[in-house]
């Protein structure tokens, strides 16, 4: 199933192309067209559209600018469409149009969903959009990260199942890690915190202060300062309202009190308005009689006592050395102090954490090389049944003595896990490097195969590959340039099968001089130049029917109207439908 399709190119002042659309489909589509007629400006548009390098030679003579835009599909929710929208670009009714612009001075802008954005952001959509193969642009599998993820899938449970179980290991013995540099590394500062708390705790325990203590002594403090005073003015009180006994004829309010209650007393039956009044006094005299009897206490128990007073002031001085400290009063000093013991249970249980951590963390290890082991053996396996497969599609792409291998490998690192006897390098996705190996032909050795090529033969390695791969990388659309360099009958039919085979999952673009090849796609486009040299809008043309059979005649003949040639075109056509 194809997740997403790359519909349209226009191409303006990009070489030989003056204005041109590149009308694409699902599928399998073939651009063919004589030689130097600007096929190849398909793979270099695609390029630009993907963030490659803008080089000021490709603009048109006489142009200011080229300009290449796109319009590709993108299911909602897919990465592509995700980063897109990350750099704030909009899907047009489902579709990202994508823009790059190169100027004859060789500045460059890049516009993604209508929204101009770095360059960098079209690399990025790069590998999520299409796998470019040609001689000069080779991305998707090329890259050791790819192919290790790609040979992974190619395995299947056999390497999920170990690697899912690996980072949930890795994952725990991150955490545990960090939580163990975090103890080791901060144990000084760890070590000066938890001195400082038992000196607070001590110093608190020492003074044992009580809640609210501060408040209750500020206000003995004020009555035993003014003791004298306030004893003065409670004797004035108390003798203004129960009277002086040195001045027995005084008069005081409790005696006038009774007198007139005494008053009313006599008179009250004979109107209950006025019996109400003398209620209320009699009410009056018996407070103010309790009231003068708490004054005379309240002077007679008045401390005016200075060592008592001395006592006080000595009291709240230690107090507030810990308010000072530890709170604004003593009710937040005594929430520090129990916070400061909670926190110092916790230092001092670190010695015990660490042993913990470092039991667990050499318990992860252990298990993290058992699973890393699996892990190894799981890709060993498939890595071998994946180059007998490709090195079995080589055979059929006029690569017949090629051979291709799968270093799985592991690097030494005195950090790292045990594996068979040696500590090696880890990471997220296990302890392996994967690389594609190439031979090319007995006795050359194994070297990387972007080295190991010339660039036709890479086109045809990553032909293999990806047949090999179909179904696993997520890469939709595949373009490939060159990849029949150097080949013809028998071993270009069997290319044009590959790929017809590689694009029953994914969408595929061939730039193609053979007809064998051109035979086997669902769609044909030719590009044909006009009498200045340059490729107009008309250039690009979509061919059916008799001009199919035509482009095929003059590809394999160079007569459009060879009778031979037309017959062994349709004898292509119809073989090619039969194949499918």
């Amino acid at each position: 199933m194809v997740l997403s399709v790359l519909e349209e190119m226009r191409i303006r002042s990009l070489g030989v192309i003056d204005d041109a659309v590149v009308e694409l489909s699902p599928g399998f589509t073939a651009v063919t067209g004589e030689t130097g007629a600007g096929k190849t400006m398909v793979v270099t548009s695609l390029g630009l559209l993907l963030g490659g390098r803008a080089d000021p030679a490709l603009v048109r003579i006489g142009a200011k600018s080229a300009v290449v835009e796109g319009r590709i599909t993108v299911p909602a929710g897919a990465a592509a469409a995700v980063r897109a929208e990350e750099a704030g670009a909009e899907l047009d009714d489902g579709a990202l149009l994508v823009s790059r612009t190169v100027s004859a001075e060789g500045r460059s802008r890049a516009h993604l969903g209508g929204r101009s954005v770095p360059v960098g952001v079209l690399a990025e959509l790069a590998d999520e959009l299409v796998a470019v193969h040609g001689q000069t642009d080779q991305q998707g599998l090329l890259k050791p990260a790819r192919q290790r993820g790609a040979l992974d899938r190619y395995a299947g449970e056999a390497v999920a199942g170990p690697l899912d179980k690996y980072r949930a290991a890795y994952r725990r013995l991150r955490a545990v890690t960090t939580e163990l540099d975090e103890i080791t590394t901060r144990a000084r500062e760890r070590a000066q915190e938890a001195d400082m708390l038992r000196f607070g705790l001590e110093e608190i325990a020492a003074v044992e202060p009580r809640a609210g203590e501060d408040t209750e002594l500020a206000a003995e403090a004020e009555r035993l300062g003014h003791a004298e005073a306030l004893a003065s003015a409670a004797t004035v009180a108390h003798a203004a309202l129960a009277g002086n006994p040195e001045d027995p004829e005084g008069v005081d309010a409790t005696t006038l009190v009774a007198g007139a209650h005494r008053a009313l007393e006599a008179v009250r039956s004979h109107d209950a308005a006025l019996s109400g009044l003398a209620d209320r006094i009699g009410e009056i005299g018996i407070l103010l009689s309790d009231v003068a009897g708490e004054l005379a206490g309240y002077a007679d128990d008045l401390d005016a006592d200075p060592l008592r007073l001395a006592a006080v002031e000595e009291r709240r001085a230690a107090l507030t050395q810990l308010t000072r400290k530890y709170g604004e009063d003593i009710g937040a000093v005594l929430a520090w102090a129990e916070d400061g013991a909670t926190r110092l249970t916790e230092l001092e249980g670190d010695d015990d954490r660490l042993a913990e951590l470092t039991a667990e963390r050499d318990a992860l290890r252990a298990e993290l090389s058992g699973l890393a082991h699996a892990l190894t053996e799981a890709r060993v396996e498939a890595a071998t049944r994946f180059a007998a497969a490709v090195t079995e599609e080589l055979a059929s792409l006029a690569m017949p003595h090629a051979r291709v291998t799968i270093d799985v490998r592991q690097n030494d690192d005195p950090d790292g896990v045990e594996i068979d006897g040696r500590t090696v390098a880890y990471g997220s996705a296990g302890v392996d490097e994967v690389e594609l190996l190439l031979a090319p032909h007995p006795g050359a050795p194994p070297r990387p195969i972007a080295k190991g090529a010339s660039g036709g033969e890479l086109s045809r390695v990553m032909l293999a590959v990806e047949v090999v791969f179909a179904g696993t990388d997520p890469v939709p659309t595949y373009l490939f340039d060159e990849v029949d360099a150097g080949v013809g009958g028998k071993a270009a039919v069997e290319i044009g099968r590959r790929l017809a085979r590689l694009a029953k999952s994914a969408q595929v673009v061939v730039v193609t001089h053979l007809p064998q090849v051109a035979a086997f796609a669902d769609r044909q486009l030719l590009v044909e130049k006009t009498n200045d040299g340059s490729v107009t809008r008309s250039g690009v043309q979509v061919l059916e029917g008799e001009d199919r059979v035509r482009e095929l005649s003059r590809m394999l003949a160079g007569q459009e109207d060879s009778e031979t040639a037309r017959a062994h075109a349709e004898e292509l056509l119809a073989a090619a439908r039969g194949d499918g």
